[in-house]
């Protein structure tokens, strides 16, 4: 058995050693997020904190759009041909700035659609600023790093971002003008100083190079990338703008927060999705097999409702032991075990469509994905807006949406993948 497992070990020890690296910065990131959202849920009231989680929502599903998805051939560059990233990156770079008038009408329509009457444009705006151009632009350099190999850099810098992120929102709560205004300035300050330093210190010195032919080549690429981006993150986070449109402020509030600590147990399982993407990108059998699938599947899970589980407990045991407003919606937290396992499957079957580079097949998954969950969230939140009915109900939805991605990614995988780039 010792000499099984030492023989394992060294057939895949440069993939177990970028792992521990990965997860290492996951770990840092995973106390860091927790002190976060603690200070942020209870410095605002629960109507703020549900305003802030809808905005942040509307803004990460924006974010997606910026340079119309170029970051994915950026991506696939540097982990498959790493001496084009500086080509790529100005490649990038130009569709950042091409990108920004649309994400600024995008921008408008969501405030004036959703949140005109509870948020002030200039609030909306700094928030819109902090995920889209800011948070996203660090994330950027984090895929770039990531592609490369470097794990450990990409592990530290979002630790290094999270923490000033975390460094804010402690400041935020300690602060005498504890209000939605004042959180936004401190939100998109640390936001800003996080780019910079992801920028000036740990994007890879590379020489800069137009090729125009190029970029056009991979645009269809791009643009579908770019558009299962957004589909993915309206399924993924269009069910807040939902709940705030139907419930109101206080509604959104507890549902934000309930699922905040269910998107907490997805950091590990993020990390492994990225080398598994990898590798599947250089070796497109990997997952042929259906003992393989499965296998990882119920590892997802199992993880999911492991981490979901002990958060459960630990606050079932002390009620107020992550802040008072989160107390309100501690109890409930039992309700919904099976949720985080089934949300970090469907980002799971993404990521597999994405690496076998199934881009516009992706596409039309996330549509459906997105239609029935919105179908379902729209009439349970309709039917009451007690979270004592909703809260146990939202394991059958989000179970419909698994059930329907699962058939939906394994059809598309009956046909073998070729490179991607």
């Amino acid at each position: 058995m010792i000499h099984l497992a030492k023989t394992l070990y060294a057939r895949h020890a440069s993939v177990i050693h970028a792992y521990i690296s990965m997860t290492s910065g996951s770990a840092g990131r995973l106390v860091l997020s927790l002190v976060y959202f603690i200070c942020v849920a209870n410095g605002l009231s629960i109507a703020e904190f549900g305003l802030f989680a809808t905005a942040s929502a509307a803004g990460i599903m924006i974010s997606r759009v910026l340079a119309f998805g170029f970051m994915s051939p950026l991506y696939r560059v540097a982990t498959v041909k790493p001496l084009l990233v500086g080509t790529y990156s100005a490649g990038f770079a130009a569709g950042a700035l091409l990108s920004l008038p649309l994400i600024a009408i995008l921008c408008l329509a969501a405030y004036y659609a959703v949140f005109a009457g509870d948020i002030a444009l200039v609030v909306f705006l700094a928030l819109m600023a902090a995920e889209i151009l800011c948070w996203r632009g660090l994330e950027v350099v984090v895929i770039v790093l990531n592609g490369l190999g470097r794990f450990g850099r990409a592990a530290l810098l979002v630790v290094i971002g999270t923490g000033i992120r975390t460094a804010a929102a402690l400041a935020f709560s300690l602060s005498q003008t504890a209000s939605l205004g004042t959180w936004s300035l401190f939100y998109l300050g640390a936001n800003l100083l996080a780019l910079l330093i992801a920028i000036v210190w740990f994007f890879p010195k590379v020489r800069f190079r137009w090729r125009p032919a190029l970029y056009i080549r991979r645009w269809a690429d791009s643009v579908s990338v770019a558009g299962a981006e957004v589909l993915f993150y309206i399924q993924s986070e269009f069910d807040k703008i939902a709940v705030l449109a139907i419930g109101g402020p206080e509604v959104s509030g507890i549902y934000a927060i309930i699922m905040r600590l269910a998107d907490l147990t997805a950091l590990p399982v993020r990390s492994f999705n990225t080398l598994l993407v990898q590798k599947i990108m250089r070796t497109p059998g990997t997952i042929s097999s259906w003992r393989t699938r499965l296998t990882i599947e119920t590892l997802v899970a199992a993880i999911s409702f492991l981490a979901i589980t002990v958060m459960a407990v630990y606050l079932w045991i002390f009620p107020r032991g992550l802040g008072h407003n989160v107390a309100q919606a501690a109890p409930y937290l039992m309700a919904v075990l099976l949720v985080p396992s089934f949300r970090n499957l469907v980002e799971y079957h993404s990521e597999l469509l994405y690496a076998t580079g199934r881009t516009v097949r992706r596409m039309v998954n996330l549509v459906i994905a997105g239609m029935i969950k919105v179908a379902l969230l729209v009439v349970l939140f309709k039917t009451s807006t007690d979270v004592a009915y909703w809260a146990p109900l939202l394991n059958g939805v989000y179970l419909a949406l698994y059930a329907a991605s699962f058939t939906l990614t394994y059809s598309a995988l009956r046909r073998g993948a070729g490179r991607v780039i």
